[in-house]
């Protein structure tokens, strides 16, 4: 059997769905960290560390919780994470940039270093669900479902896990898209660069 796409979600434009069906909708709030600190209620997701994340673990916390919790998937402790963007955690940056740059003398806020860089996005999605796996996190110009293609695919075949998280997750000030899907050797969706490029 071959590796399959069992199921996926999309956060962007005001909308959260799973497996192409539209779980919520809010088009009034334009300000990402508004419009995701809502979706986090709206979906109970009972994170309390939700609130001192970056944007990017923001996001990447809510769509994976959202992907794991909505579609009846058992949790598998071995399940990878293949995840990748194109700005990495740049907002953080911009704010650490700010704290420097305020007065000659001053000094960063360590604060900003508590959730910097993309690889504290898979370890949170790790640590809320037990997650003892392989974990990858790939920074890209352009969205490149070859690339998570073939990963993914050597991961399962190779014998490294049995089922695979991965996906896009990109913040940039209110420009915000999060693609995450599951694969697995089972019946779904053919795992192609056509089908991930229709399904983002």
């Amino acid at each position: 059997m071959k590796n399959n796409i069992i199921h996926y979600c999309n956060i962007k434009d005001g909308s959260v769905s799973v497996n192409g069906k539209s779980l919520y909708v809010n088009t009034v709030e334009k300000d990402f960290l508004s419009f995701i600190k809502t979706v986090y209620k709206q979906f109970d997701l009972a994170y309390p560390k939700f609130y001192k994340m970056d944007p990017l673990c923001k996001l990447s916390i809510v769509a994976a919780s959202i992907l794991l919790e909505n579609t009846g998937s058992e949790i598998d402790p071995n399940m990878a994470l293949v995840l990748s963007n194109k700005s990495s955690c740049i907002d953080i940056d911009r704010k650490h940039q700010e704290t420097i740059s305020q007065e000659a003398d001053s000094y960063a806020s360590p604060a900003n270093f508590v959730y910097t860089l993309p690889n504290i996005a898979l370890g949170e999605i790790s640590i809320k669900y037990k997650l003892q796996s392989e974990n990858s996190f790939f920074i890209f110009e352009y969205f490149n479902p070859k690339f998570l293609i073939d990963y993914t695919n050597s991961l399962i075949d190779l014998g490294k896990s049995n089922r695979v998280l991965s996906g896009w997750v990109e913040v940039n000030e209110n420009n915000y898209n999060a693609f995450l899907f599951i694969v697995e050797k089972s019946d779904g969706i053919e795992l192609t660069q056509k089908n991930l490029i229709k399904l983002k």
